[in-house]
């Protein structure tokens, strides 16, 4: 079989490789033990509008997570680094009716800027801040679009510009069930039509 012969493999959500990050929130009534600060682990997320600035994330009904973003209609999408990646499984497999995950994890719950109810996480290098715009039902997920209405970034990721080096972070991805590492640059956007000498001093 040569190398770019097709084999039918069946229909599923074989899109990959996808971010993996970790989602924050909080129910409205914080003594009580079920609305304490949660971690949900989603894989099923990504940018849906640049303006205003628009993302989503897919949850399951079942999800403990998705209880408090529908109560308080907010949430913060926390980026994944290599030294959060086992607390992020571990945000995946546990539930938060049974644990505080914050405890279980050692993370920190910082006042996420922009929200009345969800936290941010302190370790994550970069805390977005979203406010729920819509919910659809769709079968097994519903899919929340939120309206981006802070960031904020671990003061190491900017050069003397201001400019934010993502780089750094060592941000996680998620590919067909495992976690993965960024590997080396091969390009960036434009490059394709971008001169040699842009080329070479860009990717070395």
């Amino acid at each position: 079989m040569a190398k770019h012969d097709k084999t039918q493999i069946g229909v599923s959500t074989i899109l990959n490789p996808v971010p993996v990050v970790m989602v924050s929130c909080c129910g409205k009534d914080k003594s009580d033990s079920l609305s304490r600060p949660d971690i949900v682990t989603v894989a099923w997320t990504g940018t849906v509008n640049s303006e205003p600035p628009m993302l989503s994330i897919s949850l399951r009904k079942s999800r403990h997570s998705h209880l408090l973003i529908s109560d308080t209609r907010e949430f913060v999408v926390n980026l994944v680094s290599k030294s959060l990646a086992k607390s992020c499984d571990f945000c995946g497999v546990k539930s938060g009716r049974d644990i505080d995950k914050f405890e279980a994890t050692g993370l920190t719950a910082i006042p996420a800027e922009g929200m009345n109810f969800a936290v941010a996480i302190k370790e994550s290098p970069v805390n977005i801040s979203c406010r729920v715009r819509s919910v659809t039902e769709l079968g097994s997920h519903d899919l929340f679009i939120a309206d981006i209405v802070a960031v904020n970034a671990d003061s190491y990721l900017l050069d003397d510009t201001g400019r934010l080096n993502l780089d750094k972070a060592m941000l996680v991805s998620y590919n067909h069930g495992e976690y993965f590492l960024p590997g080396k640059k091969i390009g960036f956007f434009g490059y394709s039509v971008a001169s040699e000498d842009v080329i070479k001093r860009r990717l070395g």
